[in-house]
């Protein structure tokens, strides 16, 4: 679900939520059981994570819902936008992260109302791979093909999108 809208930060050389959720949509294409939503996209106000998941429960309230973080994101729940309708409307999965340790997790999500027994953590191969990068990469013309699928590469060359001026075969 890309973000409409992000209340904390704008970014850079922003294509727009349409475009946005078209590379969603060309992500998702290739992965069976995954769609995209544009609930965020057509929102006119920001959204926030507690609004989407509070959203979510009622489109689908037999679903069990689970917020998957890092556990660095997951340490900072405390200081997000109303965290404990969060904590109420889904279960959370952390992922561990190098430098913040479960206990960290568990202390910060203790000190919200009505945390506690639905978190669960999980182990993950760290891929460092961001949308920053991805963004930087395609800009400065280095390679990021293979990280990101063929069609969002091909949509990101196409539409000229992250770089001032489309360079033939850039990042191939």
């Amino acid at each position: 679900m890309p973000a409409g809208r992000a209340p904390h930060r704008e970014i850079e050389q922003d294509p727009g939520a349409g475009e946005r959720l078209r590379l969603c949509e060309l992500a998702a294409a290739e992965v069976e059981g995954v769609e995209v939503s544009r609930y965020e996209v057509d929102k006119v106000e920001p959204a926030y994570t507690f609004e989407t998941l509070e959203w979510l429960r009622a489109e689908q309230p037999d679903d069990d819902l689970v917020f998957i973080a890092g556990a660095d994101q997951a340490a900072s729940l405390p200081q997000w936008r109303d965290p404990e309708r969060v904590l109420r409307a889904a279960r959370l999965a952390v992922a561990e992260r190098p430098g913040t340790k479960p206990e960290d997790v568990l202390r910060a999500i203790g000190s919200i109302s009505g945390g506690g027994p639905r978190v669960s953590f999980f182990a993950m191969p760290q891929i460092d791979v961001s949308s920053t990068d991805i963004r930087a990469r395609v800009a400065e013309g280095r390679p990021y093909r293979l990280l990101v699928p063929d069609a969002v590469a091909d949509r990101i060359e196409e539409a000229g999108l992250y770089s001032t001026a489309t360079v033939a075969g850039a990042g191939r």
